[in-house]
């Protein structure tokens, strides 16, 4: 009699093609469901607002918590910068929300406190699972190819809403969920549409759009610099800033100038005119396609003085200083200051003054400038061209919120923040992917507990557990016992 052997299920998955789900599957996921899912969808039934994403970043803060209580599910340890920052930024919010909680509170914005708090939560477990659940660099790649194929479905979602003026997301109303009454997806401003595609405003469509330009480019300029077929990755740019076009926003153009100054900054001479030549060429597209579009982009920027936008964004400083006065160092709390029984601050650097104070300002940009270290040091660490222009490219994806937070309350918006934080993570897991491609090939790769598998890439001590690349785990190693003399 034969007898077949048993082949578990942790067995079968490492077979050639089956892959388990990780960290990168959860982020890759994520990106996909904030960016197609429409931003005005929430569940229905809960007390408060939560969208598809949230639900899914709660979950991604579950699942980091619990892969920190093992060294078996593949979640890397040990210091890192974009790590603590992300700590930091979670520990000022608690902070304000606990300071809030001590004083009186209508109930109401005690509600959005506690709504706000819950987001905190999503968007910081989404960073944190994307710093140390993405483990290599293919798994890095596959998060970001998600992120901008999804990126380019929403520009094609904002060309059918800019053309055709039909709004695709009247149609994602799924059972279980409803759409909260805020501003409709199309919008006018002098005499065109104004698209807000699946975000919740159409500023927030550009600078989501002008946040993954970067990492557009980097895939087809390095399909093109492989010589394997790049038209795709062409085409995603295509959507991508077709999308940043029809929002007809300044907050757009002001993100993908700093997009361009960062990365002429950091391309090779010959990229650079490559990448003029084409921008060239979409404005002429652009300019044949959609007439007066382009017009009204420059008389956006030609008539400051006279535009009510811009009025309405300064008017409110004079309240905006009193209440800073009134709570300084914390602020008056987390999520209390909301429209329409507040004024709008159209500045996320104000509005974290009066809602978190000083240390959550300085927390919220921390967690950017940490980004943003960790992209350019990553590229600095590395020979192959490839990692040094994908540091280059999340560098100028995230020079865009932390400069475009100046012109609108960044944190209100469910798409731009989400993005944000998962590009954030995905810096952290650069950086210790780079320096553990940099140790030397006879030390394994080790993902311990304690100090074993961080950032630095040393190797663990005697008696620490060590992750092999595949993400199981190696039983402890022992000191060599004494030798008989």
């Amino acid at each position: 009699m034969t007898v077949s052997p048993v082949v578990s299920p942790v067995a079968s998955l490492d077979r050639p093609g089956l892959r388990a789900a990780d960290g990168a599957t959860l982020a890759a996921t994520f990106a996909v469901v904030l960016m197609l899912s429409p931003a005005r969808l929430v569940f229905r039934g809960l007390p408060f607002s939560l969208t598809p994403a949230d639900a899914l970043g709660l979950f991604a803060a579950l699942w980091w918590f619990c892969a920190h209580l093992t060294v078996t599910l593949g979640a890397a340890k040990g210091p890192s910068l974009v790590r603590t920052a992300l700590f930091a930024y979670g520990a000022a919010m608690l902070l304000t929300y606990g300071y809030a909680g001590t004083a009186y509170l209508p109930p109401d914005e005690l509600d959005m406190a506690d709504h706000a708090i819950v987001l905190v939560v999503a968007t910081v477990g989404i960073g944190l699972a994307a710093c140390d659940g993405v483990r290599d660099r293919e798994r890095l790649d596959f998060v970001l190819k998600s992120l901008v194929v999804a990126g380019a479905a929403v520009g094609v979602v904002a060309a059918l809403q800019f053309v055709f003026e039909f709004d695709l997301t009247k149609y994602l109303d799924f059972p279980g969920f409803r759409f909260t009454a805020e501003l409709p997806a199309i919008l006018e401003r002098n005499t065109l549409r104004r698209v807000a595609a699946t975000t919740g405003h159409p500023i927030e469509l550009g600078v989501v759009c002008a946040m993954i330009m970067p990492l557009a480019l980097h895939y087809a300029f390095g399909a093109r610099d492989r010589g394997v077929p790049a038209l795709r990755w062409w085409l995603c740019c295509a959507l991508i800033g077709a999308g940043l076009m029809f929002s007809v926003s300044r907050s757009a153009v002001l993100g993908i100038a700093v997009v361009a100054a960062v990365l002429m900054a950091g391309w090779p001479a010959r990229r650079r005119l490559w990448a003029m030549i084409g921008g060239a060429g979409f404005l002429v597209v652009t300019k044949v396609a959609v007439p007066g579009l382009l017009s009204v982009f420059l008389g956006l920027f030609t008539s400051l003085s006279s535009d009510s936008s811009i009025r309405y964004r300064t008017h409110d400083y004079a309240v905006a200083a009193t209440e800073i006065g009134n709570h300084f160092w914390v602020g008056r709390g987390l999520g209390t200051w909301y429209a329409p029984k507040h004024l709008i601050f159209d500045n996320q650097y104000i509005l974290s003054l009066v809602e978190t104070g000083v240390i959550g300002l300085v927390a919220f940009s921390a967690i950017f400038l940490a980004g943003i270290r960790a992209a350019l040091r990553a590229r600095h660490l590395s020979s192959d061209p490839g990692v040094r222009d994908l540091g280059l490219s999340l560098a100028a994806c995230l020079v865009v919120p932390l400069v475009g937070a100046a012109t609108f309350d960044l944190r209100s918006f469910a798409t731009v923040a989400g993005l944000s934080f998962l590009i954030i993570g995905v810096t952290g897991a650069l950086l210790r992917t780079t320096r553990r491609a940099r140790a030397p090939a006879s030390v394994p790769v080790p993902v311990p507990t304690g100090r074993a598998g961080d950032d630095s890439g040393e190797p663990g001590e005697p008696g620490e557990e060590v992750n092999r690349p595949d993400g199981r785990a190696d039983p402890p190693r022992s000191p060599p016992p004494d030798r008989v003399r």
